[in-house]
């Protein structure tokens, strides 16, 4: 028999250790953006704050970076002592890292690297974009396209980088590494 004056008992969540691992990991993560935020701002009262164009310094980017990363960081933590995310959908993709995509996706960004002062703005990145998307569609399971894929794909990958090449160029003054001289490729 139960007396009237105890209070129902509300149902608990089940917390497994491996729960209990993931809220550990989650404010580890959690304290590992607000450290980030905390670096970012001392980088920024490094950087001098005479205002530049339209009255902003060069500080003020790295300001807003740090503080968005103090608002998430502290976001995510206060969810993390909060029990955690819940209820989250098991996680998605294959249960291992697809390695010749990766390898493909990093050549791009890798020679992209290396080249961009040699061969220009326009070509490294076009070639960037057509590794990259190789690799993409191989961690997808799609077709590569053979030749006719690899040429399709540095085809738009000219007609992405151009345009922008030539609005930093030309339009914003950014000295970007060009094949020529000219300012226009």
């Amino acid at each position: 028999m139960t007396q009237a004056s105890e209070s129902p008992q509300l149902p608990q969540p089940a917390h497994s250790a491996h729960s209990s691992h993931s809220v550990a990991l989650q404010v580890l993560l959690a304290l590992g953006v607000l450290a980030v935020a905390a670096l970012l701002a001392y980088g920024a009262t490094q950087i001098p704050s005479e205002a530049g164009y339209a009255g902003i310094g060069p500080n003020f980017l790295p300001w807003v970076v740090a503080a968005a990363l103090l608002v998430c960081g502290g976001l995510l933590l206060r969810q993390a002592l909060t029990g955690g995310f819940q209820d989250l959908d098991e996680a998605s993709g294959a249960p291992r890292a697809d390695w010749h995509a990766w390898a493909w996706v990093s050549a791009g960004v890798l020679a992209n690297a290396a080249l961009i002062e040699h061969i220009g703005f326009v070509l490294s990145c076009a070639l960037c974009f057509m590794l990259a998307v190789r690799g993409l569609r191989i961690a997808e399971g799609k077709p590569t396209g053979g030749l006719m894929g690899l040429l399709r794909d540095a085809a738009i990958g000219l007609l992405l980088a151009a345009p922008v090449y030539w609005l930093f160029a030309q339009l914003l003054a950014v000295n970007l590494p060009g094949l020529t001289d000219t300012g226009w490729i």
